[in-house]
């Protein structure tokens, strides 16, 4: 179980922002691609944040009120982001993900390059075929 890694199993097209983009573009990109968090990168795409589709809504429901543009993405993101390596166990995430908030985590490089994501769902996909694999083989 320990050999299962991240790689295999994340998503290595996520949304991603940019600190200057404005929060109603990365409304468009969450509504158009149904993920409900990516990682914010500079123009080097390095790893600098992380935005989720409740930090969006919270500033869009400001915005309905004001009727003006009143954010952008660096105003929004968390920069305390916890990330993976592509290399890292699934279990361990697993665990990981069982303490703490994210539901989703970018995956980067050692240069903090950004490789993709994997969330909960993907975590959990992986381990379900481990186990139905486990299980074929025991009968």
């Amino acid at each position: 179980m320990e050999s299962l890694q991240v790689k295999e199993y994340m998503n290595h097209y996520p949304v991603t922002f940019t600190p200057e983009m404005v929060v109603e573009e990365a409304s468009l990109r969450f509504l158009k691609t149904k993920q409900i968090g990516g990682p914010v990168v500079d123009k080097h795409h390095r790893l600098v944040g992380f935005l989720s589709e409740s930090d969006v809504l919270a500033k869009m429901l400001e915005t309905i009120y004001y009727n003006e543009h009143i954010a952008n993405v660096e105003d929004l993101m968390r920069k305390d982001v916890l990330s993976v390596k592509p290399y890292d166990s699934i279990v361990e995430l697993a665990q990981s993900m069982l303490k703490n908030k994210p539901k989703v985590y970018p995956v980067i490089d050692d240069d903090e390059n950004l490789l993709g994501t994997i969330c909960r769902n993907d975590v959990l996909q992986a381990i379900d075929k481990h186990l139905r694999a486990g299980f074929h083989a025991g009968k």
